[in-house]
């Protein structure tokens, strides 16, 4: 029973047994910051059921419910207002009772309402970073505050562990990583793995700037430059299912998933499913296959595959490369 119930209780017991006079219901208001009180009890109601003064009535209930309720240790009475102070004890013992349960306030769960928060979903080409945090927290928050309010909830990710990007990181170490695991540095894999993804962007740099000063322009040095075009190279090979590429891969993904787990376990977090985008972008293909044959997308000169979404105030998109390779939206459509 609640200290409320309680007092509700104890001020019917003492209107019956000071007064005769049994009462349905008493009303309450928070206590009034200048007053002294943690809960008040309004006398004026009571007097169509008792006449008589409202400060003696709430005198005498006063009274009754600090000899008779060992949490309230006082009262006063303003008017017609009785401010009763509750010990300090009883929410030192109220909290301790929460602190104890740890289903504390928490909903049977419904299955037939069910939830699913996406959260974190990284790039398997370096750590997390501050942002993934601030989304980890975020997602697994959420998730658990449904959980408590009864969904049914299924927390889950999907990993971007394909692409440009991941194939930027596996070709500097292949260039550059002279055999380095997690074991011979010392580092976690996905620490490991991010340090080649920036060593990429700086050989990646320095020959633009070569380029450049050969007299080629920034925009055409960014895609002659030979690094990149390896990169392009080993996503094309990564595609058709290269058994070298599709091995160094897994196993530099593998690194970095080792990685991601103890940050996650670091961070006191789970997920109930994993999605990854190396799945879900062959159905992408698939339906922008379809699309194109029913007109919903079309193909450019150069062989790539786009979205006209100019009649919705937004703009054209790309979904499949000149070379056939996919981009994130490609996934994003197989993953919807």
């Amino acid at each position: 029973m609640n200290i409320q119930s309680l007092i509700e209780t104890k001020v019917k017991e003492g209107f019956l047994a000071l007064y005769d006079v049994e009462i349905p219901s008493v009303e309450f208001q928070a206590t009034r910051k200048d007053f002294e009180g943690d809960i008040t009890v309004v006398v004026f109601p009571l007097l169509r059921y008792k006449k008589g003064n409202p400060v003696q009535i709430g005198e005498d209930l006063g009274k009754y419910i600090v000899e008779n309720i060992n949490e309230v240790t006082n009262y006063n009475v303003v008017k017609g207002f009785l401010n009763l102070v509750v010990d300090d004890s009883f929410y030192v013992n109220f909290f301790n009772e929460i602190a104890a349960d740890a289903r504390y306030g928490f909903v049977k769960e419904d299955e037939t309402d069910a939830r699913m928060v996406e959260y974190s979903s990284p790039n398997t080409n370096k750590p997390l970073h501050l942002g993934h945090v601030r989304n980890v927290l975020l997602g697994y928050s959420v998730a658990e505050i449904l959980k408590a309010a009864g969904h049914k909830v299924y927390k889950t990710q999907i990993i971007n562990d394909r692409g440009i990007h991941i194939c930027k990181s596996m070709l500097a170490w292949k260039k550059f990583g002279e055999g380095e695991t997690p074991e011979s540095t010392g580092l976690k894999g996905d620490k490991l793995v991010g340090n080649y993804y920036v060593k990429f962007d700086q050989e990646y740099k320095k020959e633009i700037s070569e380029l450049v000063a050969s007299g080629t322009s920034e925009e055409d040095a960014k895609k002659q430059a030979p690094l990149f075009l390896e990169a392009q190279e080993m996503l094309r090979k990564w595609e058709a299912g290269d058994k070298e590429v599709v091995s160094l891969w897994e196993m530099m993904n593998g690194w970095v998933y080792k990685g991601f787990d103890v940050t996650y376990e670091n961070i006191g977090v789970n997920f109930d499913k994993l999605y990854y985008e190396s799945n879900t972008y062959l159905l992408g293909k698939d339906i922008i296959e379809e699309g194109l044959q029913n007109g919903v997308f079309y193909k450019k000169e150069d062989g790539s595959v786009w979205c006209d979404l100019t009649d919705e105030g937004l703009d054209e998109k790309l979904v499949l490369r000149s070379d056939g390779t996919a981009v994130y939206m490609t996934q994003d459509i197989g993953t919807a």
